[in-house]
Protein backbone atom coordinates (compact mmCIF):
# COMPACT_ATOMS: atom_id res chain seq x y z
CA UNK A 1 0.00 0.00 0.00
CA UNK A 2 1.35 3.26 -0.65
CA UNK A 3 2.01 5.64 2.31
CA UNK A 4 0.25 8.73 1.73
CA UNK A 5 1.67 10.01 4.71
CA UNK A 6 2.81 13.12 2.89
CA UNK A 7 -0.44 13.50 1.55
CA UNK A 8 -2.03 13.85 4.97
CA UNK A 9 0.60 16.60 5.82
CA UNK A 10 0.14 18.59 2.57
CA UNK A 11 -4.34 18.00 3.30
CA UNK A 12 -3.45 19.37 7.06
CA UNK A 13 -1.21 22.13 6.09
CA UNK A 14 -3.87 23.52 3.23
CA UNK A 15 -6.40 22.96 5.45
CA UNK A 16 -4.55 25.36 8.13
CA UNK A 17 -3.43 28.07 5.63
CA UNK A 18 -7.30 28.70 4.82
CA UNK A 19 -8.34 28.80 8.16
CA UNK A 20 -10.39 25.46 8.57
CA UNK A 21 -8.16 23.37 10.90
CA UNK A 22 -7.16 25.22 13.86
CA UNK A 23 -6.99 22.57 16.86
CA UNK A 24 -3.29 21.12 17.36
CA UNK A 25 -5.25 17.81 18.01
CA UNK A 26 -7.15 18.05 15.54
CA UNK A 27 -4.32 18.52 13.11
CA UNK A 28 -2.69 15.64 14.25
CA UNK A 29 -5.90 13.52 13.59
CA UNK A 30 -5.58 14.71 10.03
CA UNK A 31 -2.14 13.96 9.65
CA UNK A 32 -2.79 10.07 11.24
CA UNK A 33 -6.14 8.67 9.79
CA UNK A 34 -5.41 7.78 6.18
CA UNK A 35 -8.53 9.06 4.62
CA UNK A 36 -8.26 6.08 1.58
CA UNK A 37 -8.96 3.41 3.48
CA UNK A 38 -12.27 4.80 4.27
CA UNK A 39 -13.30 4.95 0.75
CA UNK A 40 -12.93 0.95 -0.05
CA UNK A 41 -13.94 -0.54 -1.93
CA UNK A 42 -14.14 2.64 -4.18
CA UNK A 43 -15.39 5.51 -5.48
CA UNK A 44 -17.82 7.12 -8.31
CA UNK A 45 -16.46 9.93 -10.31
CA UNK A 46 -18.52 12.67 -11.94
CA UNK A 47 -18.30 12.61 -15.53
CA UNK A 48 -20.42 14.00 -18.05
CA UNK A 49 -23.87 14.00 -19.29
CA UNK A 50 -24.97 12.95 -15.21
CA UNK A 51 -23.10 9.84 -15.54
CA UNK A 52 -20.58 8.33 -12.97
CA UNK A 53 -17.11 7.00 -13.38
CA UNK A 54 -16.50 3.54 -11.24
CA UNK A 55 -12.95 3.49 -9.39
CA UNK A 56 -11.80 0.84 -7.44
CA UNK A 57 -8.93 0.89 -5.05
CA UNK A 58 -7.75 -2.06 -6.22
CA UNK A 59 -7.93 -1.27 -10.10
CA UNK A 60 -6.74 2.48 -9.53
CA UNK A 61 -2.94 3.71 -10.53
CA UNK A 62 -1.32 3.83 -6.77
CA UNK A 63 -0.73 7.47 -7.42
CA UNK A 64 -4.15 8.25 -8.89
CA UNK A 65 -5.74 6.86 -5.96
CA UNK A 66 -3.84 8.90 -3.28
CA UNK A 67 -4.09 12.03 -5.25
CA UNK A 68 -8.13 11.37 -5.36
CA UNK A 69 -8.17 10.22 -1.73
CA UNK A 70 -6.76 13.79 -0.68
CA UNK A 71 -8.24 16.10 -2.84
CA UNK A 72 -10.29 18.46 -1.55
CA UNK A 73 -13.66 17.15 -3.08
CA UNK A 74 -16.42 15.03 -1.77
CA UNK A 75 -16.34 11.59 -2.90
CA UNK A 76 -19.15 9.20 -3.81
CA UNK A 77 -19.37 5.95 -2.21
CA UNK A 78 -22.68 4.67 -3.04
CA UNK A 79 -25.63 4.67 -5.73
CA UNK A 80 -29.41 4.31 -5.49
CA UNK A 81 -28.74 2.68 -1.73
CA UNK A 82 -26.64 -0.45 -2.97
CA UNK A 83 -24.20 0.27 -5.18
CA UNK A 84 -20.70 0.59 -4.99
CA UNK A 85 -17.81 0.95 -7.35
CA UNK A 86 -16.50 -2.46 -7.37
CA UNK A 87 -19.91 -3.96 -8.80
CA UNK A 88 -19.95 -2.31 -11.83
CA UNK A 89 -17.39 -1.42 -14.76
CA UNK A 90 -17.79 1.45 -17.46
CA UNK A 91 -20.11 4.69 -16.58
CA UNK A 92 -23.40 4.49 -14.76
CA UNK A 93 -26.20 6.27 -13.98
CA UNK A 94 -27.89 6.50 -10.39
CA UNK A 95 -28.21 8.80 -7.25
CA UNK A 96 -25.32 9.16 -4.53
CA UNK A 97 -26.81 7.80 -1.25
CA UNK A 98 -23.45 7.61 0.46
CA UNK A 99 -20.08 9.92 0.32
CA UNK A 100 -16.94 10.88 1.71
CA UNK A 101 -17.83 14.79 2.69
CA UNK A 102 -14.92 16.74 1.69
CA UNK A 103 -12.04 16.56 4.45
CA UNK A 104 -12.76 20.51 5.11
CA UNK A 105 -16.57 20.33 5.77
CA UNK A 106 -16.02 17.45 8.50
CA UNK A 107 -12.91 19.54 9.72
CA UNK A 108 -15.02 22.51 9.81
CA UNK A 109 -17.92 21.33 11.87
CA UNK A 110 -15.78 19.23 14.21
CA UNK A 111 -14.32 22.69 15.39
CA UNK A 112 -17.17 24.03 15.28
CA UNK A 113 -18.49 21.95 18.03
CA UNK A 114 -15.42 23.14 19.97
CA UNK A 115 -15.27 19.47 21.84
CA UNK A 116 -12.82 18.64 24.83
CA UNK A 117 -10.77 16.19 26.31
CA UNK A 118 -13.44 14.33 27.74
CA UNK A 119 -16.31 15.18 26.11
CA UNK A 120 -18.79 12.15 24.71
CA UNK A 121 -20.08 12.71 21.31
CA UNK A 122 -22.52 10.96 19.13
CA UNK A 123 -23.02 11.22 15.75
CA UNK A 124 -25.72 10.46 13.33
CA UNK A 125 -24.66 9.16 10.35
CA UNK A 126 -21.37 7.04 10.22
CA UNK A 127 -21.27 6.82 6.52
CA UNK A 128 -17.56 6.10 5.25
CA UNK A 129 -16.34 6.14 8.91
CA UNK A 130 -13.70 9.13 8.15
CA UNK A 131 -15.15 11.78 10.05
CA UNK A 132 -15.50 9.30 13.53
CA UNK A 133 -11.83 8.14 13.06
CA UNK A 134 -11.13 11.78 12.94
CA UNK A 135 -13.11 12.45 16.56
CA UNK A 136 -11.83 8.80 17.77
CA UNK A 137 -8.16 10.21 17.90
CA UNK A 138 -9.13 13.65 18.68
CA UNK A 139 -11.12 12.51 21.98
CA UNK A 140 -10.29 8.60 22.37
CA UNK A 141 -12.24 5.68 20.86
CA UNK A 142 -14.04 5.10 24.16
CA UNK A 143 -16.20 8.89 24.00
CA UNK A 144 -17.24 8.28 20.37
CA UNK A 145 -21.03 6.60 19.14
CA UNK A 146 -21.39 6.63 15.61
CA UNK A 147 -24.83 5.60 14.43
CA UNK A 148 -25.51 4.67 10.73
CA UNK A 149 -29.25 3.20 8.99
CA UNK A 150 -27.47 1.07 6.07
CA UNK A 151 -26.23 -2.22 7.23
CA UNK A 152 -23.75 -2.62 4.55
CA UNK A 153 -22.40 0.98 4.57
CA UNK A 154 -22.09 0.43 8.71
CA UNK A 155 -20.17 -2.52 7.90
CA UNK A 156 -17.76 -1.24 5.53
CA UNK A 157 -17.19 1.81 8.11
CA UNK A 158 -16.07 -0.90 10.83
CA UNK A 159 -14.00 -2.81 8.79
CA UNK A 160 -12.40 0.47 7.97
CA UNK A 161 -12.10 1.78 11.70
CA UNK A 162 -10.35 -1.32 12.34
CA UNK A 163 -8.04 -1.14 9.46
CA UNK A 164 -7.22 2.33 10.86
CA UNK A 165 -5.68 1.07 14.12
CA UNK A 166 -9.55 1.59 16.10
CA UNK A 167 -10.46 -1.48 18.02
CA UNK A 168 -13.13 -3.01 19.24
CA UNK A 169 -15.51 -1.45 16.73
CA UNK A 170 -18.92 -3.70 16.21
CA UNK A 171 -21.98 -3.05 14.17
CA UNK A 172 -25.71 -4.32 15.25
CA UNK A 173 -28.67 -4.16 13.62
CA UNK A 174 -29.45 -1.14 14.13
CA UNK A 175 -25.86 0.08 12.49
CA UNK A 176 -24.31 1.46 15.73
CA UNK A 177 -21.19 1.29 15.57
CA UNK A 178 -18.29 2.34 18.25
CA UNK A 179 -18.15 2.11 21.89
CA UNK A 180 -21.80 3.12 22.57
CA UNK A 181 -22.92 5.19 25.93
CA UNK A 182 -25.77 6.02 27.69
CA UNK A 183 -27.08 9.50 27.09
CA UNK A 184 -26.48 12.96 27.94
CA UNK A 185 -23.67 12.87 25.53
CA UNK A 186 -21.89 16.52 25.40
CA UNK A 187 -21.82 16.56 21.43
CA UNK A 188 -24.49 15.83 19.00
CA UNK A 189 -23.50 15.63 15.07
CA UNK A 190 -25.27 14.41 12.10
CA UNK A 191 -23.08 14.27 8.78
CA UNK A 192 -26.80 14.28 6.92
CA UNK A 193 -29.37 16.58 6.76
CA UNK A 194 -32.97 16.89 8.58
CA UNK A 195 -35.43 18.73 8.25
CA UNK A 196 -36.04 19.12 11.46
CA UNK A 197 -33.49 18.33 14.53
CA UNK A 198 -35.43 15.02 16.39
CA UNK A 199 -36.08 16.13 19.77
CA UNK A 200 -34.71 12.99 20.73
CA UNK A 201 -31.58 14.45 20.47
CA UNK A 202 -32.11 17.22 22.45
CA UNK A 203 -33.10 14.42 25.50
CA UNK A 204 -29.49 12.96 24.78
CA UNK A 205 -27.74 16.33 25.03
CA UNK A 206 -26.70 16.98 28.34
CA UNK A 207 -27.51 20.67 29.42
CA UNK A 208 -24.91 23.06 28.23
CA UNK A 209 -24.44 20.05 25.43
CA UNK A 210 -24.07 21.12 21.16
CA UNK A 211 -26.30 19.62 18.83
CA UNK A 212 -24.59 20.59 15.06
CA UNK A 213 -26.95 19.10 12.34
CA UNK A 214 -27.84 20.46 8.72
CA UNK A 215 -31.40 21.65 8.18
CA UNK A 216 -33.29 21.75 5.23
CA UNK A 217 -34.61 18.89 2.36
CA UNK A 218 -33.42 20.58 -0.81
CA UNK A 219 -29.80 19.72 -2.29
CA UNK A 220 -28.78 23.32 -1.71
CA UNK A 221 -30.33 25.98 0.18
CA UNK A 222 -29.78 24.24 3.82
CA UNK A 223 -27.89 25.81 6.86
CA UNK A 224 -25.71 24.56 9.41
CA UNK A 225 -27.92 24.81 13.02
CA UNK A 226 -25.75 24.52 15.98
CA UNK A 227 -27.51 24.90 19.42
CA UNK A 228 -27.34 24.38 22.85
CA UNK A 229 -29.62 22.35 25.11
CA UNK A 230 -30.89 24.32 28.29
CA UNK A 231 -31.88 23.09 31.82
CA UNK A 232 -34.93 23.23 30.98
CA UNK A 233 -35.29 20.91 27.62
CA UNK A 234 -35.47 23.12 25.45
CA UNK A 235 -32.70 23.95 22.60
CA UNK A 236 -31.45 27.46 21.18
CA UNK A 237 -29.14 28.71 18.68
CA UNK A 238 -28.63 29.98 15.20
CA UNK A 239 -27.37 29.11 11.72
CA UNK A 240 -23.65 29.50 11.60
CA UNK A 241 -23.18 28.69 7.66
CA UNK A 242 -24.41 27.12 4.90
CA UNK A 243 -24.17 23.35 4.48
CA UNK A 244 -25.03 20.12 2.32
CA UNK A 245 -24.99 17.10 3.17
CA UNK A 246 -27.53 13.96 1.53
CA UNK A 247 -31.08 13.70 3.12
CA UNK A 248 -31.21 11.30 6.36
CA UNK A 249 -32.87 8.63 4.86
CA UNK A 250 -35.36 8.55 7.72
CA UNK A 251 -36.56 12.12 6.42
CA UNK A 252 -35.86 11.91 2.90
CA UNK A 253 -38.42 13.84 0.61
CA UNK A 254 -39.81 11.83 -2.40
CA UNK A 255 -39.30 13.63 -5.79
CA UNK A 256 -42.14 14.51 -7.17
CA UNK A 257 -42.97 12.84 -10.20
CA UNK A 258 -45.54 12.01 -13.27
CA UNK A 259 -46.79 14.09 -15.16
CA UNK A 260 -46.98 17.51 -14.31
CA UNK A 261 -49.59 19.40 -16.22
CA UNK A 262 -51.68 16.72 -14.75
CA UNK A 263 -51.13 18.26 -11.69
CA UNK A 264 -51.79 21.50 -11.93
CA UNK A 265 -54.35 21.34 -14.35
CA UNK A 266 -57.10 22.71 -12.16
CA UNK A 267 -55.60 26.13 -10.67
CA UNK A 268 -57.63 27.93 -8.36
CA UNK A 269 -56.09 31.39 -8.18
CA UNK A 270 -53.41 33.02 -11.10
CA UNK A 271 -51.77 36.26 -10.99
CA UNK A 272 -48.77 38.15 -11.48
CA UNK A 273 -45.55 37.24 -9.34
CA UNK A 274 -44.20 39.76 -7.65
CA UNK A 275 -41.08 37.98 -6.62
CA UNK A 276 -39.39 35.95 -9.74
CA UNK A 277 -39.46 32.34 -8.67
CA UNK A 278 -35.76 31.98 -10.44
CA UNK A 279 -34.14 33.92 -6.91
CA UNK A 280 -34.82 30.03 -5.54
CA UNK A 281 -31.83 28.97 -7.51
CA UNK A 282 -29.87 31.27 -5.01
CA UNK A 283 -29.11 29.54 -1.57
CA UNK A 284 -30.84 32.50 1.08
CA UNK A 285 -33.89 32.75 -0.68
CA UNK A 286 -33.86 28.33 -0.63
CA UNK A 287 -33.68 28.29 2.59
CA UNK A 288 -36.16 31.29 2.92
CA UNK A 289 -38.78 29.55 1.16
CA UNK A 290 -38.09 26.42 3.20
CA UNK A 291 -39.14 28.08 6.16
CA UNK A 292 -41.84 29.62 4.68
CA UNK A 293 -43.20 26.28 3.04
CA UNK A 294 -41.56 23.19 4.89
CA UNK A 295 -43.15 20.61 2.74
CA UNK A 296 -42.61 22.44 -0.64
CA UNK A 297 -40.48 21.12 -3.05
CA UNK A 298 -38.90 23.57 -6.14
CA UNK A 299 -38.95 21.50 -9.20
CA UNK A 300 -37.68 22.21 -12.72
CA UNK A 301 -38.86 20.63 -16.25
CA UNK A 302 -38.62 21.67 -20.12
CA UNK A 303 -41.67 21.38 -22.62
CA UNK A 304 -41.01 19.36 -25.84
CA UNK A 305 -39.95 22.94 -27.53
CA UNK A 306 -37.28 23.62 -24.51
CA UNK A 307 -39.33 26.34 -22.96
CA UNK A 308 -38.62 25.89 -19.22
CA UNK A 309 -41.08 25.18 -16.78
CA UNK A 310 -40.91 25.94 -13.14
CA UNK A 311 -43.33 24.64 -10.30
CA UNK A 312 -43.80 24.63 -6.17
CA UNK A 313 -45.77 20.96 -5.52
CA UNK A 314 -46.66 20.27 -1.73
CA UNK A 315 -47.61 16.53 -1.18
CA UNK A 316 -48.12 16.91 2.20
CA UNK A 317 -51.10 19.84 1.84
CA UNK A 318 -51.51 18.50 -2.44
CA UNK A 319 -51.27 22.20 -3.32
CA UNK A 320 -49.26 23.41 -6.25
CA UNK A 321 -47.68 26.53 -7.62
CA UNK A 322 -46.72 26.60 -11.26
CA UNK A 323 -44.74 29.21 -13.28
CA UNK A 324 -45.37 30.35 -16.47
CA UNK A 325 -43.22 32.99 -18.35
CA UNK A 326 -44.45 36.41 -19.90
CA UNK A 327 -41.55 37.27 -21.22
CA UNK A 328 -41.32 40.42 -18.71
CA UNK A 329 -42.29 38.55 -15.73
CA UNK A 330 -44.20 35.60 -14.36
CA UNK A 331 -47.58 34.19 -14.06
CA UNK A 332 -48.38 31.99 -11.12
CA UNK A 333 -51.20 29.79 -10.93
CA UNK A 334 -51.88 28.32 -7.48
CA UNK A 335 -54.35 25.41 -6.59
CA UNK A 336 -54.67 23.28 -3.08
CA UNK A 337 -55.77 24.56 0.21
CA UNK A 338 -52.09 25.84 1.05
CA UNK A 339 -51.06 29.18 -1.11
CA UNK A 340 -47.38 28.20 -1.22
CA UNK A 341 -46.14 31.31 -3.41
CA UNK A 342 -48.02 33.86 -1.05
CA UNK A 343 -46.45 32.22 1.79
CA UNK A 344 -43.11 32.02 -0.13
CA UNK A 345 -43.29 35.44 -1.71
CA UNK A 346 -44.44 36.67 1.67
CA UNK A 347 -41.25 36.09 3.30
CA UNK A 348 -38.81 36.99 0.32
CA UNK A 349 -40.20 40.30 -0.16
CA UNK A 350 -39.53 41.06 3.83
CA UNK A 351 -36.58 39.61 3.58
CA UNK A 352 -35.40 41.90 0.75
CA UNK A 353 -37.22 44.65 2.88
CA UNK A 354 -34.66 43.90 5.85
CA UNK A 355 -31.62 44.30 3.43
CA UNK A 356 -31.06 40.67 2.26
CA UNK A 357 -29.61 39.46 5.81
CA UNK A 358 -27.29 36.56 5.75
CA UNK A 359 -28.15 32.66 6.59
CA UNK A 360 -26.11 33.56 10.00
CA UNK A 361 -29.13 35.98 10.83
CA UNK A 362 -31.82 33.04 11.58
CA UNK A 363 -32.36 32.23 15.05
CA UNK A 364 -33.76 29.01 15.61
CA UNK A 365 -35.05 27.47 19.18
CA UNK A 366 -36.10 23.50 19.11
CA UNK A 367 -38.91 22.10 21.75
CA UNK A 368 -40.83 18.87 21.88
CA UNK A 369 -43.80 20.25 20.10
CA UNK A 370 -42.18 22.81 17.69
CA UNK A 371 -39.30 24.45 15.71
CA UNK A 372 -39.53 27.98 15.45
CA UNK A 373 -36.93 30.32 13.68
CA UNK A 374 -36.78 33.95 13.33
CA UNK A 375 -34.31 37.11 11.88
CA UNK A 376 -34.49 39.32 14.54
CA UNK A 377 -35.99 43.46 13.91
CA UNK A 378 -38.79 41.61 11.68
CA UNK A 379 -42.12 40.30 13.03
CA UNK A 380 -42.60 39.22 9.08
CA UNK A 381 -39.28 37.01 9.20
CA UNK A 382 -40.51 34.55 11.76
CA UNK A 383 -42.05 30.90 11.08
CA UNK A 384 -42.88 28.03 13.32
CA UNK A 385 -42.80 24.30 12.18
CA UNK A 386 -45.23 22.56 14.65
CA UNK A 387 -44.87 18.60 15.06
CA UNK A 388 -47.44 16.46 13.85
Amino acid sequence: MTDTASERRRLADLMVDDGVLNSPRLQAAVKSVPRELFLNPGVFLSEEGGNWRPLTATGADPAEWAKIAYSCETLTTQLDGHLTADQVSGLVTGVPTSSSTTPSTVVSMIESLGMEVGHRVLEIGTGTGYSAALMCHHLGEDNVTTVEVDPEVAARADAALEAAGFSTWTVNGDGLLGHPRRAPYDRVIATCAVRRIPYTWVRQTRPGGVILATIGSWPYGTGLAKVTVNEDGTAEGCIIGRSSFMQARAQAVVPVAGDLSARTAYADTERVAKVSPLVLEEWMPAFLAQLAAPSAQFVRATRSDGTPLLYMFDPTHESFAEFVSTGSGWTVRQGGPVALWDDIEQALTAWQDAGNPEITNVHLRVTNTCHDYWIEGDPALQWRHCLV
